[in-house]
């Protein structure tokens, strides 16, 4: 059993690796973009805050991924070692193509593949919970950013605060956005460690034959493997992601960048700990960057000048791959009789 059981964690492994790539950009894109983090400090600060966020805060989201979309009882080795990989090449294309990459929408369009194969999927929880707040939560995040970036941004930079020597090369100030940044590297740690934690640790469950009261040791279990592979994937694929998102979107003032990681940060954080909704905090960051930038430049400039419309195209790509890629290898493993396995 040992063996078969190991090839899901190492997927798993592998897609937190691709994960902690992609989460780098927004964790921590606004306090690169303003040049207070350097690059090589940047995996260490992400790492720490991510584990600290999805043993805090996790278990909701995970019990999403892992229970709340697909029979649990169907979480087998082959078909989680499907969900996982399916993810894993998905967001792989993404990183190579150095452009963030919701890992949320991925992973849930891939257990939602052998749920639809199987024609157990909870539709409820995907129609009713899951898609609207992927619909409403980056609209918020642009709206809130943009009436920040318009009427208190604006006039306080009219005012020359934002220019002031003084005011940005305070530490206060620097080390607020750095405080933000690990903010939302915790925020992500409440969410997105699930997506690799959620089917390990119903797999594991139903493998082991636990009590229903152990459901949370193996969570916490499975969290203390996934989650440090987040500051490895950082180290990886982070710098090209960084500079995408920090420095050619739009040039960041320091009082920008606290406003762009508390929104995005908080708005992922209350998806994760109200209704374990995963979410992406990706969009969520890139939303709110355009939100700002509109302000500064209008809706012409910021998609004229900016990679933003090379953005939205991998967002579609990315979890489309996932889901039929997903859905392509249930079918295969369905037909060769692998499915028990």
């Amino acid at each position: 059993m040992l063996i078969p059981f190991l090839v899901p964690f190492i997927i798993a492994m592998f897609l937190a690796i691709n994960m902690g790539g992609s989460g780098t950009a927004p964790s921590f894109s606004a306090a690169y973009g303003a040049n207070i983090l350097k690059e090589n400090l940047i995996p260490g600060l992400f790492g720490i805050a991510v584990l600290t966020g999805a043993l805090v805060g996790g278990k909701e989201t995970a019990n999403t991924i892992g229970k709340g979309l697909l029979n649990p009882e169907m979480m087998s080795f082959t078909i989680v070692s499907i969900i996982l990989l399916s993810v894993s090449l998905s967001l792989l294309t993404a990183n190579l193509f150095g452009i963030p990459q919701s890992t949320s929408q991925a992973t849930v369009l891939a257990v939602v593949a052998p749920a639809v194969y199987f024609d157990s999927l909870n539709t409820a929880k995907l129609l009713y919970e899951i898609l609207p707040t992927w619909f409403i939560m980056p609209v918020a995040s642009f709206i809130i950013s943009y009436l920040i970036g318009k009427y208190l941004y604006k006039p306080i930079r009219k005012r020359g605060y934002t220019m002031s020597k003084k005011i940005n090369d305070s530490y206060v100030l620097k080390g607020l956005i750095i405080v933000m940044s690990l903010y939302v590297a915790f925020s992500i740690g409440t969410n997105n460690v699930a997506n690799a934690v959620g089917p390990i640790a119903s797999l594991s469950f139903n493998i082991l034959d636990l009590p229903q009261n152990n459901y949370v040791h193996v969570l916490i279990l499975a969290t203390l493997i996934v989650a440090p592979c987040f500051g490895i994937g950082s180290s990886i694929f982070g710098q090209k992601l960084l500079k995408n998102t920090g420095k050619e979107i739009v040039l960041f003032g320091k009082i920008e960048a606290v406003i762009i990681a508390f929104i995005s940060a908080t708005l992922l954080l209350t998806a994760s700990l109200i209704k374990g909704i995963p979410t992406s905090l990706v969009q969520l960051n890139v939303t709110a960057i355009i939100g700002i930038g509109v302000a500064k430049l209008g809706f012409k400039n910021i998609f004229r000048k900016t990679e933003v419309n090379k953005f939205f195209i991998m967002w579609v790509i990315a979890p489309a791959i996932a889901f039929f890629l997903s859905l392509l290898l249930t079918y295969l493993a369905d037909r060769f009789n692998l499915l028990n396995i």
